[in-house]
């Protein structure tokens, strides 16, 4: 009988909400994962049994968790972590790992962070239907992305709404709307030699405070993140034209190939012919 379904996601191109891998597990008594850290957030949600997380908090002290059938926990991005299933009533889990712009931020609205990571409902509908979608991720791994997508934003929606002791009130935070002032310019102007400096002067602010509040909403610095959007619309343009490595560099901001390609590879492993060769449509 399987007691183990692991799948990874086949299209990391998307910036708001991304999926990474996901799966199932019937866990064998004691059984054990770490100590290790993740990329990206990684949410395991209980669907029986009990077991304990230990996890690194916001001051790098580890801190020791029971968490029983419907409730979960979130990992979170560079946090060592090890949890391990009870010996008696071992874990049956679902989970998820996933990243996007507003993630950090929506799960601070709702109170889950490195300091308090264990998920608890609030509202049984809204867990059973979290519970739901991610149960039909799992089952459904051969849909096409951008219907697994969908449905992993009902998911974060339901994970969100269900945990929240009130209403999430989004918007409101002046420091929302310079990042989204800053993301606009740089969706609209990433093909152009535009600097740091460029982003910070469109919200009005230095860029030492734009660096911060944008590194605190986004949890990377605005240098890298436009470095990987940039990338990934090359990745795009690799795929799916016939425009040379030099027509690709020009087309999101570098004036020299070489710096292209160090940055392409930095991103990707790999430069930016090797990766057209390996991903390329057929015609």
């Amino acid at each position: 009988m399987q007691n183990f379904i692991f799948s990874i996601f086949p299209n990391h191109n998307f910036v708001d909400l991304g999926l990474y891998q996901f799966g199932w597990e019937k866990c064998a008594p004691a059984h054990m994962f770490g100590p290790a850290a993740r990329n990206h957030f990684l949410f395991h949600y209980i669907l029986s049994g009990t077991g304990t997380l230990m996890a690194d908090d916001s001051k790098g002290n580890t801190r020791h968790f029971s968490v029983r059938s419907m409730q979960g926990f979130m990992l979170f991005p560079n946090q060592t972590a090890t949890y391990i299933s009870d010996q008696e009533l071992p874990w049956e889990y679902v989970w998820i790992e996933f990243d996007g712009l507003r993630v950090k931020t929506i799960l601070e609205s709702v109170g889950i962070t490195l300091d308090k990571p264990i998920y608890h409902a609030r509202n049984k509908n809204l867990r059973e239907d979290m519970m739901h979608e991610m149960l039909y991720i799992v089952q459904n791994k051969d849909a096409s992305p951008m219907h697994l997508i969908g449905h992993m934003y009902l998911f974060l929606d339901y994970l969100a709404r269900s945990a929240a002791e009130t209403r999430i009130i989004s918007g409101g935070k002046l420091r929302d709307f310079y990042v989204h002032e800053a993301l606009t310019f740089i969706e609209h102007n990433f093909q152009n030699n535009i600097t740091i400096e460029d982003i910070a002067a469109v919200c009005g602010l230095n860029r030492t405070y734009f660096g911060k509040i944008f590194k605190e909403a986004l949890g990377r610095t605005p240098q890298a993140f436009l470095i990987n959007y940039r990338m990934l619309k090359a990745a795009e343009l690799l795929k799916l034209t016939l425009l040379s490595i030099g027509e690709i560099s020009q087309a999101v901001g570098y004036e020299n190939p070489l710096h292209f390609s160090r940055a392409f590879k930095s991103v990707y492993g790999i430069s930016p012919r090797t990766w057209r060769n390996q991903n390329k449509l057929s015609e």
